[in-house]
């Protein structure tokens, strides 16, 4: 509930005021004058004060610039029945969100009070995400003050004092091992076990033996017992990656341990329960496998209960210098190098570069660049990476068959279209001229591709 303090002193206005936001759902204090008023906001904490601006000893002018002193984020509206240019310029220059006439018309009020209050959760969200910047570069090992990364900090921070089970989306290289870490070791499992198993990097015939363990002669080979990775894992986290590589008669086995918390090794009769805390990381759209049979629609909802949704490079550019800046002290300091930052125009290229591959290709750049460089600063010839990496035959992989050359050719010249089109907002005569082709050009290419 929003608090609003009025300040009139006209008592037929105050009381006009008060009755009128309060039935709109406001809390409502009232003040006579600008001292009253001025003793109410050292005490309490208002969201918005409206006040007439012409009231003896402190006038609306002097007010509103009191209470933004003591309450910067205060969203101040001046009313009077003596409108000027010049008092609505000085009073907008003072910080006051408007400016009305005492015969205003009640829904424009409304509107306007609805209005301030909407721009003051603008600005705190605002003040608290730049605090949140300067506070949080890096958490857990995971670096960045973009806004992405920020939700994913606070995600983290929210989700971790939960037994709750965590579904970790992104693309492969964006660091979602490091996120189920963080939240790991920000949890009371901390001083627990934390598993990593690779749901798509092990045989199908031994991943059920890893997941749950085996019993001695339950299979050629099986010399002894042996503990599977849910009981090592036990009071702790299993962090499942890759779970969308999940085998079908796995998935089953796997929503009976999410289920019930037991399970039987291979070979075994002996139901052994565990208190495990899953977190599962997928690169795969796990709702499209779920309409197509791959995944089981039971044991997806099960695991995504809390989605974390990590941003891929591309999208928070603003993250690059940070995390060029802390592997080459990481890889300076493992290669016993004094290598301090990078030139400018390799920090260019790199903001350019679309990284196909993330955080990690990044973190694999900078680490080869550290070990060719034989100065204190990383050079664009040592980066391995050049402008035309950037751009959209960067990443063609010739395979033995080769490539069908029209077909490549169609996707880039639609890639060029489409992409004209959107910086255009679909202004065919505007993208046309972008491309520096004619108009009639550009509708037989649209025509030709097929491009709606």
């Amino acid at each position: 509930m929003a608090k609003i303090l009025v300040v009139d002193d006209d008592q037929g206005m105050r009381e006009f005021l008060e009755i009128m936001l309060t039935r709109e759902g406001y809390k409502v204090n009232i003040a006579s004058g600008g001292k009253e008023a001025l003793t109410l906001c050292k005490k309490k904490k208002f969201d918005l004060v409206i006040t007439d601006l012409k009231m003896p000893k402190i006038d609306g002018i002097d007010l509103l610039k009191a209470v933004k002193e003591i309450s910067p984020e205060t969203m101040v509206i001046l009313i009077t029945g003596y409108a000027s240019g010049e008092t609505a310029v000085a009073a907008m220059k003072e910080g006051a969100f408007d400016y009305l006439e005492k015969n205003f018309d009640v829904e424009d009020l409304k509107s306007t009070v609805k209005d301030a209050l909407g721009k003051k959760g603008i600005n705190e969200e605002n003040i608290l995400f730049m605090k949140g910047v300067e506070d949080a570069v890096s958490f857990e090992k995971m670096i960045g003050k973009s806004r992405g990364m920020m939700n994913v900090y606070s995600l983290v921070k929210k989700v971790a004092d939960t037994s709750a089970n965590v579904l970790i989306l992104g693309e492969s290289g964006t660091g979602k091992e490091l996120v189920s870490k963080a939240i790991h070791e920000n949890s009371p499992r901390k001083n627990k076990p934390f598993v990593v198993i690779n749901c798509g990097g092990i045989p199908e015939n031994l991943l059920e033996s890893e997941f749950f363990g085996y019993i001695k002669g339950s299979f050629s080979g099986a010399y002894t017992n042996k503990p599977g990775l849910f009981e090592v894992a036990n009071g702790g986290t299993i962090f499942l990656d890759e779970i969308g590589e999940l085998y079908p008669f796995l998935q089953v086995k796997l929503l009976r341990v999410v289920q019930e918390k037991t399970f039987r090794r291979l070979g075994g009769s002996e139901d052994i329960k565990v208190d495990v805390r899953i977190i599962s990381a997928t690169n795969q759209d796990l709702e499209e496998k779920v309409k197509s049979g791959e995944f089981r629609e039971d044991l997806y909802y099960r695991l995504d209960v809390i989605p974390i949704k990590i941003p891929p490079l591309r999208d928070r550019k603003e993250d690059i210098p940070l995390l060029t800046e802390y592997f080459i002290e990481e890889y300076s300091r493992e290669f016993g190098k004094e290598i301090k930052k990078i030139s400018p125009y390799a920090l260019q290229l790199l903001m350019k570069y679309p990284f196909p591959g993330n955080v990690r290709e990044l973190k694999n750049i900078i680490e080869r660049s550290v070990a060719l460089e034989t100065g204190n600063i990383i050079l664009p010839e040592t980066l391995v990476i050049s402008e035309e990496d950037s751009g959209p035959v960067a990443h063609i992989d010739f395979e033995e068959e080769g490539i069908d050359l029209n077909d490549e050719m169609k996707r880039i010249e639609k890639l060029f279209i489409e992409k004209a089109l959107k910086k255009a907002n679909n202004s065919k005569t505007k993208a046309a001229r972008y491309l520096n082709v004619s108009y009639d050009s550009f509708l037989y290419r649209l025509e030709k591709l097929d491009i709606r």
